[in-house]
């Protein structure tokens, strides 16, 4: 079946994370331009995630497969009216968009796009919003809710303590993760401890050492992408470092327990909600390519995990309506 709609191309060719904190972004572009065909381009194993960016109807049309910026765009799909820099503003992101030739650019102020001036610091989720819609008033910056997935949760009401993160510079110690691990097993929640496919090994380490009955999802076990999606849109709790897994609890809503260390919270944090961010601003090295653990992570004991979780689990209850 044909579309004879004209196409907006938005880029955000990055990560799990970098996807939900522009979800304020992409439904305001579907708000702002209704009839458009809107393509995002993307990674192409964001797809479990980018079909359920929208309220009560998908916000994004097609995923255009996008592994990075090497090369330019793999689109063949005629015409593109708009374009929309969400990935940045260097030479790389406005290169591959200008090569299409598009009748509107809108990304952040430079000769030939619409958008506001760059701003060092703030919410990425603010900036993003702000692109979508200049020169209007900006979306609303906490619309970060997406559509639930269609899979039931491989253990609906569980504590997942998710241990992986992309670089070291994230990395929580291991001993730290299995005594929140047990100590929320204590509390007479099921619990999961989660990871990627890298993070086999760190993960059963971690349910070793907390001595209690835990499912693991990582290494050969790891869960795809719409599945680890049902698992926190159906937790009771989510403890984890910063990472995609601690936005998609924001944009579902689950509580969650987020230890921060490279990144600020000022820049990466979560929208207000049951979420808790654990840090220490005043021992933030930054670099988030580093070999060891940021010093504002290890600033964080278990002991403030468990006593942040004891909250959120408290007024989980309090929340909760009668039976």
């Amino acid at each position: 079946m044909s579309d004879d709609r004209p196409t907006l191309l938005a880029l955000r060719a990055l990560k799990l994370g970098d996807l939900l904190v522009a979800v304020p972004a992409l439904k305001a572009l579907r708000r702002r331009f209704p009839g458009h065909r809107l393509v995002y381009a993307a990674p192409g194993w964001l797809e479990p995630i980018v079909r359920l960016v929208g309220d009560d109807s998908p916000a994004i049309d097609e995923l255009l497969p996008t592994p990075g910026l090497d090369e330019p765009l793999p689109w063949a799909g005629g015409p593109v009216d708009v374009a929309v820099n969400l990935h940045g503003r260097g030479p790389e992101s406005t290169g591959v968009l200008e090569r299409l030739s598009p009748r509107l650019r809108l990304g952040h102020a430079a000769p030939g796009w619409l958008g506001p001036e760059w701003r060092d610091g703030g919410l990425e989720r603010e900036r993003w919003a702000r692109v979508a819609t200049f020169p209007d008033a900006p979306a609303d910056a906490d619309d970060v809710g997406i559509m639930r997935p269609e899979h039931p949760s491989p253990m609906p009401g569980a504590a997942v303590v998710h241990v992986g993160a992309f670089y070291a510079a994230r990395h929580w110690p291991e001993e730290r993760f299995a005594a929140v691990l047990r100590e929320l097993a204590r509390r007479g929640l099921p619990v999961v401890v989660t990871g990627g496919p890298a993070d086999g090994d760190r993960a059963r380490e971690v349910a070793r050492q907390a001595g209690v009955r835990a499912r693991v999802f990582a290494g050969e076990a790891s869960l795809p992408l719409d599945h680890v999606a049902a698992l926190i849109a159906g937790a009771r709790l989510l403890v984890s470092v910063d990472t995609g897994v601690a936005h998609l609890a924001s944009a579902f809503g689950t509580p969650s327990v987020v230890i921060f260390g490279p990144a600020p919270p000022e820049e990466w944090g979560p929208p207000p909600g049951p979420h808790v961010v654990l840090t220490d601003a005043s021992l933030r090295r930054g670099d988030i390519f580093a070999a060891d653990a940021d010093p504002a992570l290890l600033a964080v004991t278990a002991a403030d995990v468990i006593g942040a979780a004891d909250r959120l689990l408290a007024q989980d209850r309090t929340a909760a309506p009668p039976v």
